[in-house]
């Protein structure tokens, strides 16, 4: 089994100073909202391997067997502009919005590389998923597409039949479903949104419903 545990003061950069190829992370989610958590772990994980830029990247429809209800993808867009508006290691990534429907990583990072094959990417995903991997559409092919970066997570294994690239960033106990029903019952959100997305979300009047 792979095992590799770098924490910032053990990891070394990825950037290599004599190559031209880009190194970029890709965070994917269905940021609806985008929240401080997300934005922690890409920004932490990029500059734990010292990437060129790290992607979020929203989904159009996620592609569980335990469908998620969404809003308009124009409004997660828009949130997601305003929450990296002052990070410029951050950017985002459209490629799944463009396509719309479901979407499936292999497919999406098979395209992405055809399109940029300058670049290195680092597939960024939870502890907690690393155990789903097995499952995942055409997986013995997508790890010869991209590093896999894992983000520990307390009670979950730092182990895994693929190559993992273990990152240790500070937890934070935010989620997307707690903030739309903190939303939703008028509780407040301070500290837990980026103030650009909460005045948004105020704004548009989003996840009142």
């Amino acid at each position: 089994m792979y095992s590799a545990l770098w924490t910032h003061s053990q990891v070394q950069p990825v950037i290599k100073s004599t190559s031209s190829r880009k190194q970029v992370g890709i965070l994917g989610g269905n940021f609806n909202p985008v929240h401080l958590a997300h934005l922690t772990v890409a920004d932490q994980v990029g500059h734990a391997l010292g990437l060129d830029q790290v992607y979020l990247m929203p989904e159009a429809i996620p592609p569980h067997v335990d469908t998620k209800t969404t809003i308009d993808a124009k409004h997660r867009l828009a949130m997601l502009e305003l929450a990296i508006a002052e990070n410029d290691l951050l950017a985002i990534e459209p490629f799944e919005l463009n396509q719309g429907g479901v979407n499936y990583t292999y497919e999406t990072m098979r395209q992405l590389i055809k399109d940029h094959p300058d670049t290195d990417y680092y597939f960024i995903i939870g502890g907690d998923m690393v155990e789903y991997l097995p499952k995942w559409k055409n997986i013995d092919e997508l790890i010869q597409l991209v590093h896999f970066v894992g983000i520990k997570r307390p009670g979950y294994k730092t182990t895994s039949d693929y190559p993992i690239i273990w990152i240790d960033v500070p937890l934070l106990d935010i989620s997307s479903s707690m903030l739309r029903k903190k939303i939703k019952e008028g509780c407040s959100t301070n500290y837990l949104l980026p103030q650009a997305v909460k005045a948004y979300i105020e704004k548009e009047g989003l996840y009142l419903d």
